[in-house]
């Protein structure tokens, strides 16, 4: 009896379930890599629990196809010195745009996490996706060159915006501060023009996950909230992974109604939000109705801050207690282990962080705050892009990812 040429359905069905399984290996042998750069076959097969003969044939692609390469380790002892493998810093460059209401900054990381070129811009929001995006690209292109490594492929690319996001298809919806933007394929538009795939996210779930990637694993459930032009949050799970919500919404907080005064309207188009009421542009307006005339509307806050204006001191902490009554409630919904605030008003003193402090203190149970850490940013104004790259990363490692490189 002859032998078919072609495999049965079963056979290929079983074919494809093996190639996966390898594929989710491989993608965590790279993953292991990233983490710790040197790290030895005799460590990932330790970790693993997988034979060193089966590391070797996992990883033999991964050297192959120019994403891992493998050197001499340092070695203090006797015997001989293992190799240590890392991740190839010629293997391609990942591309981060951070993109805020009042500033913008661009990147150029290899897949190694080093930084090879920034620079900071100022976006227009009001100018429509399109020439926004073109323009983006465009200074994308320029630092790709002058960071050295134009011969090099961009593997993947992140943008975060300051809009909810519907993460799976790549686009903002119905972003109060983006006229244009709702429902834009802004991840579509941007792979035809930069020829990888693109990740689209808030930009405040950037922050946090830049935030907890940089933290011991201890401090996560990590709750990052951003206090600047708007107020929003970012939540981190235990594992490490952002906690999205079902529609990309979770950690939207600034639209939470912490007031019945309907005097009070948010950008939204909703009254009463609690950054219609604490947000740096609040304050900001509530400055302009208290001195009137005598106020400059083109005085920095920072600058009121610093120099210890107490109309501008007492609207922080009016703010800071506002803030804590919201992060008081989250405590005892997510039960993170550490907060974390940024954004500008955080920077300006430390008012917003004492009031904060002091309210979810106050207001939530023990349990919940025994061993609760709440801090400053350490990374300020590089939390986005560090998380950009942490999340781009994290597509080029995954199984789908190590298949495109492998091919």
């Amino acid at each position: 009896m002859s032998t078919s040429r072609f495999a049965s359905p079963l056979q290929k069905k079983d074919e494809l379930l093996l190639s996966d399984g390898k594929l989710q290996i491989q993608s965590q042998i790279a993953q292991l890599i990233t983490k710790d750069p040197g790290i030895s076959r005799a460590d990932l097969a330790k970790i693993t629990g997988l034979a060193r003969s089966t590391i070797a044939e996992y990883l033999q692609p991964l050297m192959d196809c120019g994403l891992v390469i493998e050197q001499r380790g340092h070695y203090s002892g006797r015997g001989r010195p293992s190799n240590g493998l890392t991740l190839n810093s010629k293997a391609g460059v990942v591309l981060v745009a951070d993109i805020g209401v009042t500033h913008g900054r661009l990147l150029v990381s290899d897949l190694a996490g080093t930084w090879l070129a920034d620079e900071y811009f100022k976006p227009d929001l009001t100018i429509g996706p399109e020439k926004l995006l073109d323009e983006i690209v465009d200074r994308f292109n320029q630092l790709v060159i002058q960071s050295g490594s134009a011969e090099l492929a961009v593997r993947s690319v992140t943008i975060g915006i300051p809009s909810p996001v519907d993460f799976e298809k790549g686009m903002p919806v119905s972003p109060p501060v983006m006229p244009g933007w709702d429902n834009f394929p802004v991840a579509k538009y941007l792979k035809e023009r930069l020829k990888a795939p693109v990740l689209v996210d808030n930009d405040v779930n950037l922050m946090a996950l830049g935030e907890a990637s940089s933290r011991p694993i201890s401090q996560s459930p990590l709750l990052f909230i951003k206090v600047a032009t708007g107020i929003g949050s970012g939540i981190v799970t235990k594992d490490g992974e952002l906690h999205r919500g079902a529609d990309g919404a979770a950690g939207d907080i600034g639209h939470i109604r912490v007031t019945k005064d309907t005097a009070v309207i948010c950008r939204c188009g909703n009254v009463g939000c609690i950054e219609a009421l604490a947000s740096a542009s609040a304050i900001m307006r509530q400055l302009q109705e208290i001195k009137g005339a005598d106020f400059d509307p083109n005085t920095e806050l920072a600058t009121l801050i610093s120099t210890g204006d107490a109309q501008a001191v007492r609207l922080l902490r009016n703010a800071a207690s506002e803030i804590g009554e919201i992060v008081a409630m989250l405590v005892h919904i997510y039960n993170p282990a550490s907060i974390i605030l940024g954004g500008k008003l955080a920077h300006m003193s430390d008012d917003l962080l004492a009031g904060i402090r002091a309210v979810v203190y106050r207001r939530a149970l023990p349990l919940a705050t025994r061993k609760l850490l709440i801090e400053k940013s350490e990374l300020s104004k590089d939390a986005g892009l560090i998380g950009g790259v942490s999340l781009a990363t994290s597509k080029v490692l995954s199984p789908a990812g190590i298949r495109d490189l492998i091919s």
